[in-house]
């Protein structure tokens, strides 16, 4: 793997906690907006620039990606965004009660993305690609980074444990409890040779995001006629973590309606596929074991490993899928069906009662989370993970540190 070091934009260290906002993708409109009310240098005004329009403007106008562009150049005229005076690498370091990961914040170039030495485990919407090719280019910056990973090196361990001695740049603690804190690399050039001998990494949380980059960087390259494949907008931000350290919560399921059954026949149905436990805890007891909230009560549902070794096949969310939600509930396709939503595992399975006691849906299901071995076997297969199959935690924070392309 080839990573290079960036000139970043990064938050003014008084600015900082004022600065470093949610991701755009774990909140809607409505909460960004209540989440940056009163906060003027709130990053959420540069990714989720519909907050500062008409409640009722569509959010792919082009004057949102105008605005955007707007409150980004404000960001750097008031002196909120700075410039670091030479390319840069950081190590940035969350904890999460007892959970800590560290990842190397680096830019990887499109050619790897595009040759597939960033492996996928997802596919993207077509919407949400434009959405952020929009982004990008209005900017001419990744805002947001791609959150990869990549199988533990001793090597880039021993370089993260000496700069995590040093002072820190950042330290701060977000309002959800999570302590963010970031450190410049001294030595860059060790940890570039460092992940030269990382063959290849995989994409954790970001499919759209690097897509998008990639994306730009081609329509910029075509209307280039003196091209070389070295400009920056080749290359995207990124947060490299060793897998060992990620943490997988699960992804739960709430379905609207139960296709036309009763409660009854619904539970006819279910016996049929899984054994069925009428009594259960909210969380199942692990792989091939999901709990099922109907009713008021929790249910707990097994079935024995599938046999053949199919990675994608072995995942719950496909046995759930392919025996249950599609053939009986009529989720055929869960990417566009607008009877089945989606509740990250961060939430709890509090979330999962209140959705189906108010009425907002018939059924949930809370899973068991898949692991990170299973995703990479999964990429490594050139396989697709179901939608929605996993929920990172902790999330990055966004505008710590931003790359531009020129």
């Amino acid at each position: 793997m080839k990573i290079q070091a960036f000139r970043a934009l990064r938050p003014a260290p008084s600015k900082v906690n004022e600065v470093a906002s949610v991701p755009y993708d774990t909140i809607n409109t409505d909460e960004a907006r209540e989440l940056a009310d009163g906060k003027p240098w709130s990053f959420l005004h540069v990714i989720r620039p519909e907050i500062d329009l008409a409640p009722d403007c569509d959010v792919h106008d082009a004057s949102v990606y105008a605005k955007a562009a707007e409150s980004f150049q404000r960001f750097q005229d008031e002196g909120v965004l700075l410039r670091e005076e030479s390319p840069t690498l950081y190590l940035y370091r969350q904890q999460m009660g007892e959970h800590i990961q560290r990842g190397i914040v680096a830019c990887c170039h499109v050619e790897a993305y595009d040759q597939n030495q960033i492996l996928k485990h997802e596919k993207t919407r077509q919407d949400k690609e434009d959405d952020r090719t929009l982004h990008v280019k209005a900017l001419r910056a990744n805002a947001g980074p791609i959150f990869l990973t990549y199988r533990d090196s001793d090597v880039i361990d021993a370089i993260v444990a000496d700069v995590e001695s040093q002072e820190p740049l950042y330290h701060i603690t977000s309002p959800d409890g999570v302590i963010h804190t970031v450190w410049t690399v001294a030595d860059g050039a060790g940890l570039q040779k460092a992940f030269e001998s990382i063959p290849c990494v995989y994409i954790a949380d970001g499919h759209h995001r690097s897509a998008a980059a990639a994306r730009t960087a081609r329509e910029l390259a075509a209307a280039n006629s003196n091209h070389t494949g070295t400009e920056e907008y080749n290359w995207f931000l990124s947060v490299l973590f060793p897998s060992t350290q990620l943490q997988i919560l699960p992804y739960n399921r709430c379905v609207h309606d139960l296709n036309g059954l009763t409660e009854a026949a619904f539970l006819v149905e279910l016996r049929r596929q899984f054994r069925v436990l009428d009594s259960a805890t909210s969380s199942p007891a692990g792989a091939c074991h999901v709990s099922m909230y109907m009713g008021g009560r929790w249910y707990g549902l097994s079935w024995d490993a599938p046999e053949g070794g199919d990675p994608v096949a072995a995942l719950d969310v496909s046995y759930l899928q392919d025996k249950l939600l599609s053939p009986v509930l009529g989720i055929e396709d869960p990417r566009t069906s607008e009877r089945i939503s989606f509740v990250g595992g961060i939430r709890g399975t509090d979330e999962l009662e209140q959705i189906v006691d108010s009425g907002r849906a018939a059924v949930a299901f809370a899973m068991h989370p898949v692991s990170v071995d299973q995703m990479m076997d999964i990429a490594d297969a050139d396989r697709i993970m179901p939608p929605k199959s996993t929920w990172f935690e902790p999330k990055l924070r966004s505008g710590l540190l931003v790359h531009t392309l020129d």
